[in-house]
């Protein structure tokens, strides 16, 4: 009866030792059906699988040979090889993982399937399909194939059919190559879609927001992170500086985040409350203290960030007399309601925001020099996008993928071609445009390539893709610098009244007067624009 036994030698490490013991088990007219040899310090230890009669050899002769063998140490036999457990364990984790993994050779057979994918294909456990070609195998794609082919990543999202149902998953497939970079598989990855979109869902709909979340690898945002990371868990007040759509909520939040604090975050946004109600919002009241006040007053923002984080937004278009009171807060650590004389103690740090020029305000007495020092302790600029132009392609690839997972569409890739269009606009509206701009690209465009004619910008949007031209820049090549800079101008006006609520704000968003403003939008002939926010 043949069966197989399995020794463990150890030796003192010299050159031979294999040969020497090949000759061995060959006069003793023994099959190997496996030698590996592990150095361990001074020592090699050789695991051997020989293919036998047991009952027939004569094992105390042969350990006799074996011991003969110049620099032998010992002698074990063991139930199973390092390569079988290493294998066993490789199994344990690839079926432990959620997705289900499938492998090929360049021939195309079965190399690698974990017990997901067995079920996604439905062949279940009863299958060893290891060494199979995969064509013997029913499956919906030839995506493995064509990925060794074309010898690039593959994303597609597939749907099939089993005995146990229907099952759509996402599958992205990589080639396999060797040391010389020669292509000789490919792996592919399939999660549940269903899995993804709940994923993306808590993703989208926590509301803490971490420093991971800030996407760049430039200079100037990474130094805004060291610093805002650095400064997180102190009580100073922190100042962030940038322009309209660079991230500085997301800054905020991943600071309160940072801190450690138990309280909430508690944003506040200065520009758009109205400045009859920014006091009682900021401060609370007590009852009685005008028509309409609930009865049993109420509490004001201060008060509900207790322990937490307050983020005055758009700081610079709070009214003075409001910055007064802003400025007396933060000296007394307390609050009065409006109505009352009771000093509320506050424990919340502050956090400021704006994208307007402070200190050339503080010159013009539009805000207090008195505050302006206070709010200034820790200030931190974040660099406008077109400063940091390096950090479009992972912005655009990040949000790609959240759009992607909410369209329940192909995962898409972005050309280079669409990536050097986009690094050459001005990017007026910073990463806040650049996001509008691929979700557009990402809806209009019917491949899973998102290539430079999807790419429109606000001035193109209304112009069909064929019709526009392949950058702003091109657009404008032949024209002067009077008609580019007119084009620009417009194209700021259009993104600023989008963003105000009215025309009055638009301006002082703009820092420009109110007939100015109007003299302009006449101008570059912005009728329509103006209809929609002239009645706010």
């Amino acid at each position: 009866m043949t069966s197989n036994l399995k020794l463990q030698l150890q030796f003192i490490d010299r050159i031979g030792i294999v040969a020497d013991m090949t000759a061995v088990l060959l006069d003793y007219d023994q099959n190997i059906v496996s030698m590996t040899v592990q150095t361990k310090g001074k020592y090699a230890v050789v695991y051997v699988e020989i293919e036998c009669d047991r009952s027939q050899l004569d094992q105390e002769s042969l350990f006799e040979r074996l011991k003969k063998i110049s620099g032998w140490r010992k002698t074990k036999i063991i139930n199973t090889l390092p390569e079988a457990k290493r294998e066993r364990g490789y199994k344990v984790v690839l079926d432990s993982v959620s997705d289900g993994i499938i492998s090929i050779d360049e021939d195309g057979a079965v190399t690698t399937i974990n017990q997901i994918a067995k079920e996604i294909f439905g062949t279940g456990h009863a299958f060893d399909l290891v060494g199979k070609n995969i064509n013997e195998l029913v499956l919906p794609d030839t995506d493995l194939q064509d990925c060794i082919k074309s010898k690039t990543i593959i994303r597609n999202t597939k749907n099939i059919t089993t005995e146990k149902g229907r099952f759509q998953y996402f599958s992205c497939c990589k080639p396999i190559k060797d040391t010389k970079d020669n292509v000789v598989g490919a792996v592919a990855i399939m999660k549940s879609v269903k899995e993804i979109e709940d994923l993306a869902q808590a993703v989208s709909q926590r509301s803490q927001i971490s420093f991971s979340d800030i996407i760049g690898k430039s200079h100037g945002i990474k130094e805004a992170i060291a610093l805002a990371q650095k400064i997180a868990d102190t009580d100073s007040i922190v100042s962030i500086r940038g322009e309209s759509g660079t991230g500085k909520e997301l800054f905020a939040r991943a600071i309160h985040l940072d801190s450690g604090r138990s309280g909430p975050f508690v944003p506040i946004n200065c520009a758009a409350i109205p400045e009859s109600l920014l006091e009682s919002e900021l401060f609370g009241y007590v009852e009685g203290t005008f028509t309409g006040a609930k009865k049993h007053g109420k509490p004001g923002l201060f008060e509900l960030a207790e322990d937490g984080t307050v983020f005055l937004d758009e700081i610079a278009d709070m009214p003075l007399k409001v910055q007064a009171k802003i400025l007396r807060v933060i000296q007394e650590r307390s609050v009065r309601r409006i109505g009352s004389m009771e000093e509320i103690p506050v424990h919340a740090r502050i956090i400021t925001a704006t994208n307007k020029n402070l200190e050339r305000m503080v010159e013009n007495d539009q805000f207090r020099e008195d505050l302006y020092y206070r709010i200034n302790v820790l200030p931190i600029h974040i660099p406008p996008l077109r400063r940091r132009l390096d950090d479009i392609r992972l912005l655009v690839e990040h949000f790609l993928f959240r759009l992607n997972l909410r369209l329940v569409k192909n995962v898409q890739i972005i050309t280079d071609d669409a990536i050097r269009k986009l690094q050459r606009h001005r990017w007026p509206g910073n990463v806040r445009e650049l996001r509008n701009v691929i979700e557009r690209a990402a809806i209009i465009t019917d491949s899973n390539e998102v290539d430079e004619d999807c790419i429109l910008f606000s001035f193109e949007a209304g112009k069909s893709r064929k019709a526009t031209g392949p950058t702003e820049n091109n657009h404008l090549s032949n024209q002067s610098l009077k008609t580019m800079l007119a084009v620009y101008e417009k194209q700021i006006l259009e993104d600023a009244l989008k963003k105000a609520p009215s025309i009055r704000k638009t301006a002082a968003l703009l820092n420009v007067s109110h007939v100015t403003l109007l003299n302009k939008l006449k101008k570059h002939d912005i009728q329509s624009v103006r209809k929609q926010t002239a009645g706010n």
